[in-house]
Formats: C-alpha cells, sequence, structure tokens
C-alpha cells in the first residue's frame, strides 16, 4: 500500500510537470505574436509571418504529439503499478487477516487471564477489607462499651467527691467546735490548777523549769563524767599518735622563715657607737645596706630587718665587723659594706657550685651561677630554697631511675625549678614564669624551662620532665617535717582565734595562751551564768574546729567564778 502511494503520487508530479510545461510553451508562442508592435507587424514581410506561423504550428503539433504519448506512458505505467499495488495489497490483506486471527486469540488469552487474575485479587482483597471491617467492628464494639464504663466510672467519682466535699465540710466544722471546746477547757483546766495550786501560770512555769534545769544540770554532769573517763580510756593512743606526728614533722633539720636576723653585742654601750652623734651612724648604716636596724631594750642585741635575706646578711656581717673593729662611722661603713657584699657573694658561689657537684651538673652558664647561690639565703615556709633544690633533684632522680628513663634532664629541671625565686624581690610575676624566662635567656633547652614553668601549673605540663619535676617538688615540700608555719600565717591565725572568741555576747577579754594552743575567755559574771558559760566554750571551740587549720588541739578556757573547758580536735 505505501509503494501505491508513493507511485501514484511521482505519476501526478510527473503530469503536472507536463502540463506546467504545455502551458510555458502556448504562453511564450502568444507572447512572441503579440510582442510585435503594430507597425511591425503591419511592416513585417508576408513570408517571415507565414514561417513563424508555421513553426509555431509544428511546435504546437511535437508538442501535443509529445503530451499525448506521455499521458498514454503514464496512464500504461500507472496501469501496471495499480495492478501490482493490487496484488501486493491482496497479498498483504490475506497475511494481515492471520496475524489479526493470531492477534485477537493471543489477546483474548491474555485478557482471559488478566481478567481471571483481576477476578482472584478482587476477591482476594474484599476478604481481607471484609476481615478489617469485622476486626474495627469489634474493636468499635469493644471501645463503646469501655466508654460506657468510663462514663459509668466518672458518675461514681462525681458522687464520690459530692460526698467528700460534704464530708470534710462536716469535719471542718467538728474541727473547729473540738478547737473550741480544747480552749474552753485548757482555760477551765488551767482555772481549776490555779485555784488548787494557789499559784498563776507564770508562777507554775518558774517553777516547772527550775526542776527541770536542776535535773538537766545533775544528767549533765553525769554525761560529762562518763565523756571523761571515755576519754582516759583512749588516751594513751591518742598520745602515742600526737608524740608520733610531731616527732616525724622536726626530724629534718629547718631553718625557721624570718625577715629580722639578731646581732649580738659585746655590751650596751655599743648601741650609742651604732647610733653615732645625731644618729649621724644608724642613717649611713641603713642609707647603704638598704636594711632597718632596730635599737629597742633587747639587752646586748640589736634586730636587722629586711625583706631581702641576702641584703640582710650582707647587712649583718657588715655591722659584726664594725662591732669587732669598733671604728663605726660612715666612710668606715661603706668599706666593710663593700668588703662583706664580696664576701656573700663568694659564699653564695661557693653554695652555688656545691650543689651542683652533687646533683652532677656541670655544664650551666656561668652568668646563672650568682643567680642560683643568692637561694642560700632565701628560705620559703621555713624550708631553705636551695636545699630544696637538691632535695628535688634527687628525688626527682629516683623517680626516673625507677621508671627507666635518663635522669640527667629530669634532674636538671628539678633542680633549677625554683630559681626564680631568687628575683621575686625584683621582678614581678610568678618564680616559675620568671625562671623559666631566664633560662630560655641563657641558653637552656626548652624541655627545661618548659618544666620550670609549669611546674605550678601556670602553664599545661606536657612532657615526662614537667612531670616529675610537679612530682619531686611536691615530695620535698610536702613531706612531713619539710616546712614550718610562716610567722604571719601564725600571727593571722591567732587574730582569728581572738576574733572568734569575743564575738559572744557576754565576753570582757580573751587572751590567746601557749603560742595558740589555749584561749582564756574572761566573761561578765552579771551576764553569763555557769550554763552560759559552758554554752560559749562549746560554741568556741566548734568554730574554731570548722574554721581554722591548725596542728595539735586547742584548748577553749572560760573563767567566770567557775571555769567550763572544751577542747577542739
Amino acid at each position: 500500500m505505501n509503494s501505491l502511494g508513493e507511485f501514484l503520487a511521482i505519476a501526478a508530479i510527473f503530469v503536472l510537470i507536463l502540463v506546467l510545461g504545455l502551458r510555458f510553451l502556448s504562453l511564450y508562442a502568444g507572447r512572441s505574436t503579440a510582442g510585435l508592435a503594430p507597425n511591425q507587424r503591419g511592416t513585417a514581410a508576408p513570408d517571415q509571418l507565414a514561417e513563424a506561423e508555421t513553426e509555431a504550428d509544428a511546435v504546437r503539433q511535437r508538442a501535443l504529439k509529445e503530451a499525448a504519448a506521455a499521458r498514454r506512458a503514464a496512464d500504461a505505467e500507472i496501469e501496471s503499478l495499480r495492478r501490482a499495488a493490487e496484488t501486493e495489497a491482496a497479498a498483504t490483506r490475506a497475511s494481515g487477516d492471520a496475524a489479526r486471527a493470531r492477534a485477537e486469540t493471543t489477546a483474548a488469552d491474555l485478557i482471559a487471564d488478566a481478567r481471571r487474575t483481576a477476578e482472584r485479587e478482587t476477591q482476594l482483597r474484599l476478604t481481607t477489607l471484609q476481615a478489617r471491617e469485622d476486626e474495627l467492628a469489634a474493636r468499635g464494639a469493644a471501645l463503646d462499651q469501655r466508654e460506657a464504663e468510663l462514663d459509668e466510672a466518672v458518675r461514681d467519682l462525681q458522687a464520690r467527691r459530692s460526698e467528700l466535699d460534704t464530708e470534710s465540710i462536716a469535719l471542718q466544722e467538728l474541727r473547729s467546735e473540738l478547737a473550741a471546746a480544747a480552749v474552753r477547757q485548757e482555760l477551765e483546766h488551767t482555772a481549776a490548777l490555779e485555784r488548787v495550786a494557789g499559784l498563776t501560770t507564770e508562777e507554775a512555769k518558774v517553777e516547772l523549769l527550775s526542776s527541770v534545769e536542776a535535773a538537766t544540770r545533775r544528767d549533765a554532769a553525769a554525761l560529762v563524767r562518763t565523756i571523761e573517763t571515755e576519754a582516759r580510756a583512749e588516751a594513751t593512743d591518742r598520745a602515742r599518735a600526737i608524740v608520733v606526728d610531731a616527732v616525724q614533722r622536726v626530724a629534718s633539720e629547718q631553718t625557721t622563715e624570718t625577715v629580722v636576723s639578731v646581732l649580738h653585742l659585746p655590751s650596751d654601750e655599743m648601741k650609742g657607737r651604732i647610733i653615732g652623734r645625731e644618729g649621724r651612724n644608724i642613717r649611713a648604716f641603713e642609707s647603704v645596706t638598704g636594711v632597718n636596724v632596730i635599737i629597742d631594750d633587747t639587752p646586748e642585741a640589736v634586730l636587722l630587718s629586711c625583706f631581702d635575706p641576702v641584703r640582710r646578711e650582707i647587712a649583718r656581717i657588715t655591722l659584726e665587723k664594725l662591732v669587732l673593729d669598733g671604728r663605726i662611722h660612715p666612710h668606715r661603713i661603706e668599706e666593710i659594706y663593700e668588703t662583706a657584699k664580696v664576701e656573700v657573694d663568694e659564699l653564695c658561689l661557693r653554695a652555688a657550685r656545691d650543689s651542683l657537684a652533687e646533683i652532677g651538673i656541670t655544664d650551666l652558664d656561668e652568668r646563672l651561677i650568682p643567680t642560683l647561690g643568692r637561694l642560700k639565703y632565701r628560705t620559703s615556709y621555713g624550708q631553705n630554697v636551695l636545699g630544696h633544690l637538691t632535695e628535688t633533684a634527687h628525688i626527682a632522680g629516683i623517680m626516673a631511675s625507677e621508671l627507666g628513663l635518663e635522669p640527667s634532664l629530669i634532674k636538671r629541671s628539678a633542680f633549677l625549678h625554683d630559681i626564680g625565686k631568687a628575683l621575686t624581690h625584683e621582678v614581678e610575676g610568678s618564680h616559675a614564669i620568671i625562671g623559666a624566662e631566664l633560662l630560655r635567656k641563657y641558653g637552656e633547652s626548652e624541655a627545661v624551662a618548659h618544666a620550670v614553668e609549669a611546674h605550678h601549673n601556670e602553664v599545661q605540663p606536657r612532657t615526662i620532665e614537667a612531670v616529675l619535676t610537679q612530682a619531686a617538688d611536691a615530695c620535698s615540700a610536702a613531706r612531713p617535717g619539710a616546712r614550718r608555719e610562716s610567722l604571719e600565717a601564725y600571727v593571722k591565725r591567732l587574730e582569728r582565734i581572738e576574733e572568734i572568741a569575743t564575738a559572744r555576747p557576754g565576753v570582757e577579754r580573751v587572751f590567746a595562751m601557749q603560742s595558740g594552743r589555749e584561749v582564756r575567755v574572761m566573761v561578765l559574771p552579771e551576764q553569763v551564768d555557769d550554763l552560759a558559760a559552758g554554752v560559749i566554750a562549746r560554741e568556741v571551740a566548734k568554730q574554731i574546729e570548722d574554721e581554722l587549720t591548725y596542728p595539735g588541739q586547742i584548748r577553749v578556757t572560760v573563767v567566770r567564778e567557775s571555769r567550763a573547758t572544751e577542747v577542739a580536735h
């Protein structure tokens, strides 16, 4: 069918081209004839006109013949193509009918299968939906039943609440009536007792309190005796423990921290020579040395006061040499001061080199040795700093050996960790940071500098040397007997003890005695009785125990006509 259509289209195009050609020829012939002007046609030769007409007729005849031949050929070709197309269409129709029959059969089978499958699925879905619907209906029935039960319970609760409200109102009224009856009964009972006893309520209360107070005091006295008996039974064991702790604390040699040095004189006459005419000598001495000279009523002794221990030691040696020489005047003071300064510098250098040799450090920068030697005269809570450095280095070396580490670098870090304390009087800041900057300035390794700056956690420790330096420092400083309490902390503790006792009402005076181990509280007898004295003693001892930290015990004694004593453990 497609070939026949294509052929017919080609034939139609061919016929159209032929017709257009014939039309073109006729138009050309007419245009040639019409193109001649009238005068030309009139003047043309008769033979030329006849020749043109003859030629036009001949061309027309040839064109008609060719068109007729082309039409006949086209008709024949069209006829043959039509017959071929009909034959092909018949064959195609036959094969199409067979294919259509097969397709219709296959489609019918597929449709039947699909219909059966759809029917089965539909039936299954209908069954499932029916079961689901039955289940939902059952649940709905159960919910309806539950709702009915809940409604019934709500009605019961509301009825019960109404009953409770009614009973509560009745109970409140009954309670009010009972309270009023109790008050009336109490008043009647009190009036009856007053009539029978012949005493008023206040008088009876005073008499009752007096009897209770007497009984309580007797019971308290018995309890006190019992406690004292138990305390005596434990006294031996506790005494042994206290003695052992005390022996352990003073087992090591210590240098008590102080800010003054005492210089003994051969006689009190030397005080006048130290002062000089109109105070000339003492002013010159204080100006040169930077140390305050305290001359008081202490026989054959003067005090040298200065926060810098090195300057104080130089001043002590200077004044000692001046006293031995006997010649005390401003020029001589300057000469002896320079000599003493050189002597103290040599002592510092010798002490630093001895400590370095003991630890085994041989390559320390020479510029650090004078600074290190100044720690010979520096103490921290009664512990000599240079001795503390040596002890810390030994402890760190032992720790490193136990851990299987090379001890030389760790001992070096531990020995130099407090070198900044030699400069804390001159440079503001933490001695750990000052020491680390000083070591970096003079070429020490970063590992040593980091261990020094991190030993008090100003910087977070990052190396094993820093951690072991911290541990060795804590072992040396915190072991029993290593350090003693500073004078400032001791004075503050005594002041706080007196403040605690003075804050109590009725206290007249307070005395901290025996280095703070006993407190005497003097009370006004007209404001504080014996019972209140015992209460004051217990309260003061308890507050001291809660607020303060101290070694041993503090005995609190309240003094009136009688004394009540408590011990804060």
